[in-house]
C-alpha cells in the first residue's frame, strides 16, 4: 500500500520559509517522479513543483519560481519543498503527489492526472 506522507506546514508570516517533507512508502521512491501541489479554499488544485526520479530534471509554476526548490533524498524515500520569501498568496494545503514508477522515463511532471498517488496534505499560511 503506498502511503504520502506529509509534513512541515504551519503558519508563518510574509517573508518567512519554510521547509516541507513528504515521507514516501509502499513504491520504488527512486523510479518515481515527485510533485508538489497546492489546493486554496475555493480554488482547484495547482502544480507547484516537481523533481524527476533522478533528481537531475525539475520543474515549477512559475508563481514560485526563484523562491521555492524541490529536491529529494532517495536513499530516505523523501521529498523536499524549500518555500522562501512567502507570501500571503502562498497559504493552501500542500500535497505531495508520486508517479507510477517510470525507469524509462525521468521527467517532471506537472499534470495532476500524471501522478497516480496522493498524500494528505499539510495546511501552509501565511499572514501578512
Amino acid at each position: 500500500q503506498v502511503q504520502l506522507v506529509e509534513s512541515g506546514g504551519g503558519l508563518v508570516q510574509a517573508g518567512d520559509s519554510l521547509r516541507l517533507s513528504c515521507a514516501a512508502s509502499g513504491l520504488t521512491f527512486s523510479r518515481c517522479g515527485m510533485g508538489w501541489f497546492r489546493q486554496a479554499p475555493g480554488k482547484e488544485r495547482e502544480f507547484v513543483a516537481a523533481i524527476a526520479w533522478s533528481g537531475g530534471f525539475t520543474r515549477f509554476a512559475d508563481s514560485v519560481k526563484g523562491r521555492f526548490t524541490i529536491s529529494r533524498d532517495n536513499a530516505k524515500n523523501t521529498v523536499f519543498l524549500q518555500m522562501n520569501s512567502l507570501k500571503p498568496d502562498d497559504t493552501a494545503v500542500y500535497y505531495c503527489a508520486a508517479a507510477d514508477e517510470s525507469p524509462y522515463h525521468d521527467r517532471a511532471y506537472d499534470r495532476k492526472n500524471e501522478y497516480a498517488y496522493w498524500g494528505q496534505g499539510t495546511q501552509v499560511t501565511v499572514s501578512s
